[in-house]
């Protein structure tokens, strides 16, 4: 995995000061992570339910639960994900504060 530089100005300018977008980003990336556990917990639950013959003891590794596990391998980490979305301004965020005032 290549480790790719972020400019600290380019971070700046997309929050008030590099704490807060140090801030949003990791809510949201853990936000994103949250998501893909669910799927992928979801897509297994989907290969378990799927009718088999119970008497067969689970020592080999199911191939379809393997090919499920290499996919969310090769996806691009949470942080990564939520870095993108701030410097593609698809993130957007406010303070808890500014809704209780209202």
């Amino acid at each position: 995995m290549a480790i790719k530089t972020l400019e600290i100005k380019e971070l700046e300018a997309k929050a008030k000061n590099v704490y807060e977008a140090i801030v949003v980003l990791s809510k949201r990336a853990r936000q994103i992570n949250e998501e893909t556990k669910l799927e992928f917990q979801q897509r297994i639950e989907n290969l378990v339910a799927l009718p088999g013959n119970p008497d067969e003891v689970e020592d080999v590794a199911n191939p379809d639960q393997l090919k499920i596990s290499l996919e969310f391998e090769k996806r691009p980490k949470p942080t990564e994900e939520a870095i993108e979305e701030l410097m593609n301004d698809q993130l957007e965020y406010r303070y808890k504060e500014d809704e209780e005032k209202k």
